[in-house]
C-alpha cells in the first residue's frame, strides 16, 4: 500500500491537490439542491472549500470502512490493515474526485456519483492485496473442491461424479481458452472477480459476462447430454 508523506494524510494531500488542480466547478442547471451545494462548495476558495473536502472525505472514509468491511474477510483482510486499506481507498478517492469534479453532468447524485469511486478503490486494493499472497495458483484446477463447495450429497456420489465428468469434458471442449482460464480460476479456484479482472487486464464487468457466457454453454452441453433438462438449466 502507498504510504502517505511524514506530516500528511489523504484529506490534507487532497486539499492540496485540489487547489492545484481546481479550474473551476460551475453548477449545472437543473441539479439537486444536495448536489448544487456540493459543486458550490468545491468551487469556492478559502474555509467553505476546506470544510467540504473534509466533509467529503469523511463521507468517503465512511463508504470505504463499509465495502472493506465486506469484502475484506473473504481475503482475510482484518484489522489495521483492512483500516489502513479503506484509509487509502477513501483518500485516493477523493484526489480522483477533485481532479473530475467538472466531469459531473448531473445525472445521479453528487453523492451517488461519489460513492463509485471509493467502491472502485476499495476493488481494486483488495484486488491486488490477493495477489501478494494468493491461496491456489490461477491455473490450478481444483476439480476434487466440487463436491465439498456445492454440497453435494454423499449418498448419492455416482450421480454427481458422472456430472461432473461431464462438466469437466464440457469446460475443456465448449469454452474458449479465455472462457475456460476464468471459469477454473472463478469456480474452482474461489479467485475472486475484482483479482482475477486484475490480473487479467480487464475489468469486473467483462469477467462476469465470461462466466455468463460460459455458464450459457456448460448448461446448453449437459442438456444436450442428458446430465440437466432443460427446465432446471432455465431455472439455473
Amino acid at each position: 500500500m502507498t504510504t502517505e508523506p511524514a506530516g500528511k494524510t489523504p484529506l490534507t494531500t487532497g486539499i492540496a491537490s485540489s487547489r492545484r488542480r481546481r479550474d473551476g466547478v460551475p453548477a449545472a442547471p437543473g441539479l439537486d439542491p444536495d448536489s448544487a451545494r456540493w459543486l458550490q462548495a468545491l468551487a469556492d476558495d478559502g474555509p467553505r472549500r476546506d470544510a467540504a473536502l473534509a466533509e467529503l472525505y469523511a463521507m468517503l472514509l465512511r463508504a470505504a470502512r463499509r465495502e472493506a468491511a465486506r469484502r475484506g474477510p473473504r481475503m482475510q483482510i482484518t484489522g489495521p490493515e483492512l483500516e489502513d486499506l479503506a484509509d487509502q481507498a477513501a483518500g485516493d478517492a477523493l484526489l480522483a474526485i477533485t481532479r473530475k469534479v467538472t466531469q459531473f453532468r448531473g445525472e445521479s447524485r453528487f453523492t451517488t456519483w461519489a460513492y463509485k469511486f471509493v467502491i472502485f478503490e476499495v476493488s481494486a486494493k483488495i484486488a491486488r492485496h490477493f495477489w501478494r499472497r494468493p491461496t491456489t495458483p490461477l491455473d490450478a484446477e481444483s476439480w476434487d473442491r466440487l463436491p465439498d463447495r456445492f454440497g453435494f450429497d454423499p449418498a448419492q456420489e455416482s450421480e454427481w461424479r458422472d456430472l461432473l465428468a461431464a462438466l469437466r469434458r464440457a469446460v475443456d471442449t465448449e469454452l474458449t481458452l479465455r472462457q475456460r482460464e476464468v471459469f477454473v480460476a472463478v469456480v474452482l479456484n474461489d479467485v475472486p472477480p475484482d483479482a482475477l479482472a486484475l490480473k487479467l487486464g480487464s475489468n469486473r464487468n467483462a469477467v462476469y459476462k465470461m462466466m455468463f457466457d460460459a455458464r450459457r454453454k456448460l448448461r446448453a452441453a449437459l442438456v444436450a447430454n442428458g446430465y440437466l433438462n432443460d427446465g432446471e438449466s432455465r431455472r439455473s
